[in-house]
């Protein structure tokens, strides 16, 4: 029959989806792994782990079909930092994107006119979950572990070293680290002087539809010697793809654990008071967006505590959910700034903190639940009025991740935001994605398949409502404003006690 496996590599798990050759998903494969949190601010995993569910899901696919892939290719989340030796093999655990410890270099870079040279020049926000401010981070505080290191790279360079026995690293992936000239396609000197690094210390960069069939891993012997492996991208940049959304003013939603908003384009889009984020596809292709924090992380937080559970399951979910359909727009007066771990996009603001406002006598569980959602969709609507203050056109938002699930989630995202969404019936949009690219990269066609436009479910948004949501939105961007200060000087006691 024919297949293409897109491998994502994301912060909670590692997920297989293979791809006919009629470009539709057919089946995935998933392994989860844990996040460690070790003292206050850190985020880390273990990079074996992650190994061993990328071979899991590619064992699960090729014996599911009794035959080899005709190429697997790579998406993987961004923004992780992982310390080598010259074997590869990992010094410490990896640090993921949501790691804080950063911040305070973060905030000086900013107050500098390096700053905003570095973020023009690699197109990557100045913030924590930048591998630019992690490494800069090791070399003041562990300088003895940091002189120790023969490279610093991400979990899909890691898993590529376990492949191929070579460090090498796609210009997507390397253009969110905040290390290499985004325009220029290699690593920045002005980058890497910052960060007390040489070139000697990266990967070899490469195109995004970069070709291997020698590897030479243990624990592949299920799969065929010769099988073409593409490097691909980013799972941002690759959602872009998956989903459709690299045409002129269709942007990309995606709200996972934590959410973001992007747009393909042929240049490069910056908002220097946004900090909007510039990537690489490919070589002609930029990703321009911003990323926020708090997605479904929020929800299941609320979730958790409102119905006093370890673990959720699909119908808490759907009981909740449920229960705020017959509410009004705006949760009869009640906000949430779903600021729980920090902001990213638009604000950059690690010191920000989740805020319920509007509290009444009359408010009901499911009245916070409505809240939850429309402040995460608030946040998100935030991102697209920057990229489009900043000339982005977009008249559609493809959607995808968990919170596609919801219908009435997904209603009041396109109420919030005026925009029709279209959801494309895929498995996994990054996943998806990164077979898509391969699709390009073996010959298989010349140009990147879409999904299919039959399959896909549009969700039109209310006038009436976006006119009062459009009021909310109001008063939600000026809380923020208003506390601001006070947020941070609750952090400042926090972390000086």
């Amino acid at each position: 029959m024919g297949y293409i496996l897109g491998i994502d590599i994301g912060t909670g798990s590692t997920k297989a989806v293979a791809v006919g050759l009629d470009y539709v998903a057919i089946k995935s494969s998933q392994r989860f792994y844990p996040t460690e949190s070790p003292s206050p601010g850190y985020s880390e995993q273990d990079p074996e782990l992650i190994w061993k569910a990328f071979q899991q899901v590619i064992e699960e696919q090729v014996l599911h079909f009794a035959e080899d892939p005709q190429a697997i290719s790579l998406s993987s989340a961004m923004h992780s930092l992982i310390a080598v030796d010259e074997q590869g093999r990992a010094l410490a655990p990896m640090i993921t994107w949501a790691d804080s410890r950063g911040t305070a270099v973060a905030e000086r870079l900013l107050s500098t006119s390096l700053g905003m040279e570095l973020y023009k020049e690699t197109g990557t926000p100045l913030h924590s979950m930048s591998p630019l401010c992690k490494i800069i981070w090791l070399k003041e505080n562990e300088p003895e572990f940091f002189q120790s290191v023969h490279k610093f790279i991400s979990i899909k360079e890691y898993i590529w070293f376990k492949l191929f026995h070579c460090f090498e690293a796609d210009h997507s992936i390397a253009s969110c680290t905040g290390l290499m000239d985004v325009q220029g396609l290699k690593w920045s000197q002005k980058a890497l002087a910052a960060a007390g690094v040489s070139v000697e210390h990266l990967s070899e960069l490469v195109q995004t539809t970069y070709v291997r069939n020698d590897f030479a891993a243990d624990g592949l012997g299920f799969l065929k010697k010769g099988t073409p492996f593409v490097i691909g991208a980013s799972d941002g940049c690759l959602a872009n793809l998956g989903t459709g959304a690299i045409a002129a003013g269709v942007a990309a939603l995606t709200i996972g654990t934590s959410g973001a908003l992007r747009v393909g384009s042929h240049y490069s889009v910056l908002n220097e008071e946004a900090m909007t984020f510039s990537y690489r596809l490919d070589e002609t292709i930029f990703i321009n967006g911003g990323p926020v924090n708090n997605g479904g992380a929020a929800l299941k937080w609320h979730l958790k505590n409102l119905y006093q559970k370890e673990e959720l399951s699909a119908d808490d979910y759907t009981a909740a959910l449920e229960k705020i359909t017959a509410l009004t727009p705006g949760a009869d007066g009640l906000i949430f700034l779903p600021y729980l771990q920090g902001e990213r996009a638009p604000i950059w603001d690690s010191k920000s903190c989740g805020t319920f406002f509007g509290i009444r006598l009359s408010h009901h569980p499911e009245h916070f639940t409505r809240a939850v959602i429309e402040g995460i969709c608030f946040a998100l609507n935030d991102v697209l009025l920057s990229l489009v203050a900043s000339g982005q056109v977009v008249d559609q938002l493809n959607v995808s991740g968990g919170f596609v699930s919801s219908s009435v989630w997904l209603q009041i995202m396109a109420d919030i935001t005026g925009k029709k969404l279209v959801l494309a019936r895929t498995e996994d949009a990054s996943a998806v994605g990164a077979a898509y690219l391969a699709v390009k990269a073996t010959g298989i066609s010349d140009v990147y398949p879409s999904p299919l436009a039959e399959e896909n479910t549009i969700i039109e948004p209310d006038a009436a409502r976006h006119l009062v949501y459009q009021q909310y939105f109001g008063l939600y961007k000026k809380l923020y404003t208003n506390l601001k200060g006070v947020m941070a000087q609750m952090y400042a006691i926090q972390h000086t006690s």
